[in-house]
């Protein structure tokens, strides 16, 4: 039996916050598609290079009050970055809370707009541990 990978849906309330934020990770628009009869527009971002590893983005036109208030269904997104802490302070200073710092230089976890827990973990071995990840707590829950 054979299986392939395709992608990862997740439903957003505010289409153009969620694609800025995607983008604060690195990812770019490969496709969207818009759908009048559903009222529904599914936009799909990757990684550059990666178009076969979406996410996709479904937003519904006329609202989503489906939506369960913490989004725990899901589970994470996971994304290998080329420096931790680079990246954590990149989407800090964009107004991403940290919500589990990588003090331990591998692992980190942020949420997205619509509360999708994002898993950001070191290419290769972990960094060694750095200030002012090292001191910090987590927030919230990831």
């Amino acid at each position: 039996m054979k299986i392939r990978y395709l992608h990862t849906m997740v439903r957003v309330l505010d289409l153009e916050k969620s694609i800025a934020f995607y983008k604060l990770l690195g990812l770019e628009e490969t496709r969207r598609y818009e759908n009048e009869g559903g009222r529904f527009t599914l936009v799909f971002l990757a990684p550059p290079g990666q178009s076969d590893c979406p996410v996709e983005l479904t937003y519904n036109w006329d609202g989503d009050t489906g939506l369960p208030s913490d989004s725990r269904h899901f589970g994470h997104l996971a994304y290998e970055v080329e420096n931790i802490y680079d990246m954590c302070a990149h989407l800090q200073a964009n107004g991403v809370t940290i919500n589990r710092p990588p003090r331990d230089g591998r692992m980190a976890f942020v949420r997205s707009p619509d509360n999708v827990s994002i898993e950001l973990l070191q290419m290769g071995g972990a960094l060694p541990p750095a200030e002012p990840w090292l001191s910090m707590g987590n927030t919230g829950h990831w």
